[in-house]
């Protein structure tokens, strides 16, 4: 591989190659990342709202058990 880019101008292998690789694989590094953003924010989404249930839960057993004291 590297003798491939030995003869070439530095803007070949810097500037041009991934010009090209974005062109062609574009699509597909679109589509991985949307898939992991979107998978990400879906694990956010669901850490949210089990703390949250578990938050709501707590607060009310907590309470009930204290008024069952009186």
């Amino acid at each position: 591989m590297r003798e491939i880019f030995a003869g070439l101008p530095w803007w070949v292998k810097w500037v041009a190659v991934p010009v090209i690789a974005l062109f062609v694989f574009g699509g597909l590094i679109a589509t991985v990342l949307h898939f992991v953003i979107g998978l990400l924010f879906n694990v956010l989404i669901f850490v949210a709202l089990v703390g949250g249930l578990v938050y709501v839960v707590r607060k009310f057993t907590s309470s009930s058990s204290s008024r069952s004291d009186w």
